[in-house]
């Protein structure tokens, strides 16, 4: 007798090639707190970090991110020569947007035109500038201020069964440094360094909270302070399905903690 039964692919059909989209012809409008803009691609320019950044600043207008965040900061200036918040806090964002990691860096800025207008902003200001609004602010309400802030911003993505990554980070230091301890530090044994405990949204490339310590202070002990307190935030019918570590985690205290 026949067999009619359809044959059956022993491999499942993969995914569809990504179809790429193709340029849109003309500049694209962009709406920045400078006014509306055109950006126009250039294939012959030359590659630049900042391309992106109005399109971001877009964003930061249509969501009214960085007027609030602005407005909300825990700066306070009495001298009439002081620059303006938005300045100061402008140029902190961009700077980190930039992939600096120094305060020296905020440099290569100033000489920067476009993107000051583009965030609304007067001028660039100094390093020192910056240095001293930082030094000047409360650290407690500077904590809580951006708490509040990236919770807004993250919170609402975990609203669906989600996985909390933790991770610790070693982070060299060199120079005179509030919390550079010797600790563990498999690159350069004996560098003083700080560790970074990092909690982020598996998959979503989303980080939730970092939390800086000394370089002695690497183990599942420290960082759980920061776990919990960050859970404590997020609310219980947020919590994550899951919980995953490192096996530094992998020990009775870790595991039992309520």
């Amino acid at each position: 007798m026949a067999n009619d039964f359809p044959l059956l692919t022993r491999h499942l059909a993969g995914e569809q090639p990504k179809v790429a989209t193709p340029l849109l012809p003309g500049p694209v409008s962009v709406d920045t707190f400078g006014g509306r803009v055109h950006v126009e691609w250039d294939n012959e320019g030359a590659v630049t970090p900042l391309g992106q950044l109005p399109f971001f600043i877009d964003f930061l207008k249509a969501g009214g991110l960085f007027d609030g965040w602005v407005a909300d900061g825990p700066l306070v200036y009495r001298s009439p020569n002081a620059p303006k918040k938005r300045d100061v806090f402008g140029t902190v964002m961009l700077s980190i947007l930039a992939g600096h990691w120094r305060y020296a860096h905020m440099t290569a800025l100033r000489g920067d035109v476009v993107l000051p207008e583009l965030l609304g902003m007067d001028r660039v200001v100094s390093e020192d500038a910056v240095r001293r609004a930082l030094k000047t602010m409360d650290e407690d309400k500077a904590r809580e201020w951006c708490h509040r802030h990236l919770d807004y911003c993250t919170f609402a993505a975990l609203g669906e069964p989600w996985i909390l990554d933790v991770d610790t980070t070693v982070k060299l230091l060199y120079g005179h440094q509030e919390g550079a301890e010797v600790g563990y530090n498999p690159h350069k044994p004996g560098r003083p360094s700080h560790t970074y405990h990092t909690y982020m949204a598996a998959n979503l490339r989303l980080v939730l909270e970092v939390d800086v310590k000394a370089g002695d202070e690497h183990t599942s002990n420290h960082t759980g302070p920061g776990l919990w307190a960050l859970l404590d935030r997020i609310g219980r019918d947020r919590w994550p399905a899951l919980l995953r570590g490192d096996a530094g985690f992998g020990n009775r205290r870790a595991i039992l903690t309520p």
